[in-house]
């Protein structure tokens, strides 16, 4: 076999592949015993049909046709290799020349990995937010938890803000009512914004068997959007009686013997959340100056797989798994569609050029990943998708998804070098310590989200 390859552009090559006869001699014969066991031939036994009839019968070009196919894949392959090129996705083959009994051309057009050079990362420099928790939030902390034991009580009395009303409810459109537009015993939050658009302005003021009429636009259902004439009945007004806050209240809701010591550990925990989120905008803000370092060629198809992949995981799984449709979304977002598309098509750049940025620094830096390192990433996964690790590992398994995974951890420790090698501080000109042991972890974790769908579009 010869082969030659023509760079096209950064990120595409032509391989013009040629094959002397006797090299497919195996793919030959792998076709006339496939044909043979496919078709009956009176006088012959199935599969002792000699190949001079299969020519006669069925025809050498049908032969030829399932030899040449079959050994396309290998050819292209042994090309590949000798290039020395990292294809991405799926080639564009043509047969050039089919001469039988003499020579196989063919070309191959594939999209292409392009060549990165890494620059100097070390001067990198960024700047984070604080860690700083004040008692206003350590309050609010606490004040959440109390919000939590709060009981209700009925009261004789006018409905107000936070009380908990128990009502019926009737829609109705162009004065008839919907069929799923009665609704009874519902209980509601004055204030908590958890059902229409005006319920909370027409519930306020009214005693238990008082009622009022609003108009309001529904949000779901059988009239989605239309507006309803709604009728709320109030039977009951509760008032919520927070609990007092002291060392009984502690012990009833936390494992402390104290409130002190509850408002100490909520400190700690968010002081916590706050370590890690400073963590992850570091990760976040290293990674964009990283990739301001770097040109990277863009391969069309893999970008237009990209982008679609997106936007079908949006509009069919998010979206889908919420009752919404696209154009909603859209107009809940305020965004036309030119926007969202331009939106979707920079966040796919983003993640694609990520990933081989990333991938370059991995095989740069020489790092690998140990299968410690890729269980504890596995359990996360496992953990974020609700499944069991057991359950997400077999799926991983069948599904070939087991080297995604590693890369997902490769990219991560790939950027954690580089926040290492970075000057980070806060906006108060503190310097900001990030080499803990989780670091790689928590960089898949940013890695993972900016590059989101691009290793199933390329694996396309």
């Amino acid at each position: 076999m010869k082969s030659a390859v023509e760079t096209l552009n950064p990120t595409r090559v032509r391989l013009t592949v040629e094959v002397p006869f006797e090299e497919l001699k195996d793919s030959l014969d792998a076709a006339y015993k496939k044909i043979n066991q496919q078709v009956t031939v009176k006088g012959f036994r199935k599969g002792k049909i000699p190949a001079r009839v299969i020519d006669q019968r069925f025809g050498r070009g049908a032969v030829l046709e399932e030899a040449v196919n079959d050994a396309l894949p290998k050819f292209y392959t042994e090309a590949v290799n000798e290039a020395e090129v990292n294809p991405l996705g799926q080639p564009e083959v043509d047969i050039t020349e089919l001469k039988d009994g003499e020579l196989l051309a063919f070309t191959a057009e594939v999209d292409i990995r392009p060549t990165i050079e890494i620059p100097d990362y070390s001067g990198i420099e960024v700047e984070v937010d604080p860690i700083e928790v004040t008692d206003e939030d350590i309050e609010k902390s606490v004040e959440q938890l109390r919000d939590r034991f709060a009981s209700t009580n009925p009261v004789e009395r006018a409905a107000t803000d936070g009380d908990v009303v128990t009502i019926d409810l009737e829609a109705k459109v162009d004065g008839e009512v919907l069929p799923d537009g009665v609704a009874e015993g519902v209980s509601y939050t004055i204030g908590s914004g958890e059902l229409l658009d005006g319920i909370d302005e027409a519930v306020k003021g009214l005693e238990a068997g008082g009622e009022a009429t609003f108009t309001s636009q529904l949000k779901g259902g059988s009239a989605e959007g239309k507006d309803a004439e709604v009728t709320v009945k109030v039977t009951q007004v509760a008032a919520r009686e927070l609990p007092e806050l002291d060392d009984e209240f502690a012990q009833m809701a936390s494992e402390f013997d104290t409130l002190d010591e509850l408002k100490a550990d909520s400190r700690k925990r968010l002081e916590n959340t706050k370590q890690y989120d400073q963590a992850t905008q570091a990760q976040e803000r290293v990674l964009e100056k990283l990739l301001e370092l770097v040109e990277v060629p863009i391969p069309e198809k893999l970008l237009e797989d990209e982008v679609n992949t997106r936007k079908h995981n949006l509009e069919h799984h998010q979206l889908g798994q919420m009752g919404m449709t696209l154009e909603k979304y859209l107009e809940l977002q305020g965004k036309t569609v030119e926007e969202f598309d331009a939106e979707t098509k920079e966040q796919a750049v983003k993640g694609i050029k990520t990933q081989f940025v990333l991938d370059e620094l991995v095989n740069t830096e020489k790092l690998n990943v140990n299968q410690e390192e890729l269980t504890e990433h596995l359990m996360r996964r496992a953990s974020s998708s609700g499944m069991s690790p057991d359950q997400f590992a077999q799926a991983v398994v069948e599904g070939g998804q087991v080297p995604m995974l590693v890369g997902e951890v490769a990219r991560g420790k790939a950027l954690a070098v580089v926040v290492e090698a970075a000057k980070v501080t806060d906006t108060n000109g503190v310097v900001v310590d990030l080499s803990d042991e989780d670091e790689d972890e928590d960089a898949a974790q940013t890695v993972e989200a900016v590059v989101a769908d691009e290793d199933q579009a390329e694996a396309k």
